[in-house]
Formats: C-alpha cells, structure tokens, sequence
C-alpha cells in the first residue's frame, strides 16, 4: 500500500502542485507541438524516481510516464470548450487507474472485494449516492412548489420550507447514526449555524 500512495502522491504534486495556468494554457492553444506537454511528463517521471527512490523500478515509471503522455495527448487533441471540465474528470479518472493497475499488477497484492462490499461499505456507499443527485432531483422536485423569482423580487420567504429543510436534516442526521459517522453530525450542525450567521448579518445590513 505504501507504493500505491507514493505514485499517488507523485501524481497529485506533478499535476496540481508543478503545473501553473500558463503551462495548462499553452498545451491547450498548441497541443502535442506543445514543448511544456513534454516537460510535464518529464517532470511526472522525475518525480516518480525522487519519491520511489528505487531505479529497479523503472519498468512502473516508464509505464506510467508513457500512459500520463497518451492520456494527455489524447485529451488535448479532443478537447473543445464544451467538453472542457468533463474531460478532466475522464483525464484524472484514468491517470489513477492506471496508477492502480501497474500497483496491482506490479506486486503480490490481491484487490480486496470481499473486504469492499461489506454491508456497512455497501449501506455507506448507497447513502451517499442517495445524497448526490437523488437528493439533487428531490429538492427540486419538492421547490417547485414555489415561484422562486417571484419570492426573490418580493423578499418573501417560502411557506413550509422549513418543515421540508427540517425533515432533510432529520434524515441526514439519521443517515450519520447509523453509519456511525458522528462527526458528520457534528459538521451538519457547524454549517447550519454558519448560514445561519450569514442570514442573521444580511438582515441586520
């Protein structure tokens, strides 16, 4: 597991950390005539030798080098302003698989599926996708109820929505329990009362 977090980390410095608008700019405006898309690969693959520190390992970084270069050349010759921002998901999605692949296939370890789909993992990871876009729709859903821009221009507030807002939190609250995530709760609490400052500023503004 260590490797997996040092080529990780090695990615996550040399994407985020080492890479400057500029450089995303000119990549974008020249592509694969670009010089700054091959200093980014050189700097990934300087990397990878500075924190693995093991040259026996150079068939995992010239494997990871090649693929960062494909995946990024590709992305850049595919990329238009309207598929911008999910193409860099598509982009770090496969940079990490990747990672995860040459981990796995590299050493002796077996992908833990039975540790994964436990039923606590299982009922955890079935909350928060109800709490992304389910919840998303279901709120929408319930708001249409009001005429937001008309409530907006009149400074009126939304009959009910309290009670809707109240049993949302309820559920959260609950959801938190039995996943005992405690903390969460306590969070959930920490940002009502913050919006709750902001309201209370606005109004007496």
């Amino acid at each position: 597991m260590t490797l997996l977090i040092k080529l990780l980390l090695a990615h996550f410095i040399g994407d985020f950390f080492m890479q400057s608008q500029k450089w995303v700019t000119d990549k974008e405006i020249r592509k694969l005539k670009s010089p700054i898309l091959y200093v980014h690969i050189a700097i990934h693959i300087v990397l990878l030798f500075i924190i693995l520190w093991d040259l026996t390992m150079w068939p995992i970084i010239l494997i990871i080098g090649s693929t960062h270069l494909i995946i990024d050349g590709l992305k850049l010759l595919a990329q238009r302003e309207s598929n911008r921002r999910w193409l860099f998901f598509i982009d770090q999605i496969l940079h990490i698989l990747v990672i995860i692949s040459v981990y796995y296939l590299s050493t002796d370890t077996t992908f833990p599926v039975d540790d994964l789909l436990t039923e606590n993992n299982l009922l955890l990871a079935t909350c928060i996708l109800f709490l992304t876009l389910p919840t998303s729709i279901l709120m929408k859903t319930i708001f249409t109820k009001w005429d937001i821009s008309k409530l907006t221009e009149t400074n009126e507030s939304l009959s009910d929505a309290g009670k809707y807002i109240g049993i949302l939190e309820r559920l959260l609250v609950f959801v938190f329990i039995i996943v005992n995530h405690w903390e969460a709760v306590g969070f959930l609490i920490t940002a009502k009362s913050v919006f709750r400052f902001g309201d209370s500023k606005c109004f007496s503004g």
